[in-house]
């Protein structure tokens, strides 16, 4: 999910929902498409998207970035994109597709539960205001709009139980469209500050150890009851992680911490 320009709006490829807007679709072993989506993917994997699939794997999140994700730096960008690694056979598939379908499908990723919807943040500079918008995009050999299912934007995102995943996928857009500009200076995105940041999103189990085990509540003043909630909970840590970086990388200022 990205920040969209209102210029750049008709430019984008499919066809543009209005919250109403219905389109028909359904994914099922008995379509002659099954499972080619899957298939030479750019998946990107956002960070809630991690924290899924490195528990359902039963894994630490340093053993899913090692063996499960590829992360490029593109020139014009400040962050690390993390994508999906593919298998090394033939057509390059996904490693979570089986002949029976998605092996990880009750934890899959944002972006797999979306399909064939596309979701963007759009941006109106003139009032400041940002609203979300949808974009109808099967591939061409995708058999499933032929299917009798009728969805909404809103009752696809609901069927697919995506509703708390693209929360969370919007928080990070948001703390994500920040690095448009470069905070990093001469020491660049693979400086310490920079390797602490990508750490508190990517990594739970490293942010955790470093909040706990580290001296950062000497240094930082954290709320008891947000203290508790981020002590049980991943995705609150999650959650408190993206403030941290905020905090950390760009000064804003925040309610879940301060200095002591």
């Amino acid at each position: 999910m990205k920040y969209l320009d209102t210029k750049n709006l008709d430019n984008i490829p499919g066809t543009k929902l209005e919250e109403n807007d219905t389109f028909s679709f359904h994914c099922h072993a008995g379509l002659d498409c099954f499972n080619l989506c899957c298939r030479n993917l750019n998946l990107f994997l956002y960070p809630y998207d991690v924290i899924r699939l490195k528990n359902r794997l039963e894994i630490t999140s340093d053993q899913f970035l090692d063996k499960y994700v590829d992360v490029v730096l593109r020139p014009s960008d400040f962050f690390p994109e993390v994508l999906l690694r593919m298998s090394e056979d033939e057509d390059k598939t996904c490693i979570f597709s089986t002949g029976a379908g998605c092996s990880v499908y009750l934890d899959r990723p944002d972006t797999c539960r979306n399909f064939p919807m596309e979701k963007g943040i759009l941006y109106d500079a003139e009032i400041k205001k940002t609203t979300r918008v949808y974009f109808f995009r099967p591939p061409d050999f995708c058999r499933g709009p032929l299917e009798n299912k009728t969805y909404t934007p809103r009752t696809w995102t609901e069927d697919q139980d995506a509703v708390f995943y693209n929360e969370m996928t919007v928080r990070w857009a948001e703390l994500k469209n920040l690095f448009q500009s470069d905070p990093w200076g001469k020491e660049g995105s693979d400086g310490p500050r920079g390797k602490m940041a990508f750490m508190t999103a990517y990594n739970i189990d490293s942010f955790r150890d470093f909040v706990f085990n580290s001296s950062f509540l000497k240094r930082y003043k954290v709320k008891s009851a947000l203290l508790k909630k981020i002590r049980k909970d991943e995705t609150e840590l999650l959650i408190f992680g993206f403030e941290w970086i905020k905090f950390y990388v760009w000064g804003m200022k925040t309610k879940s911490l301060r200095l002591r």
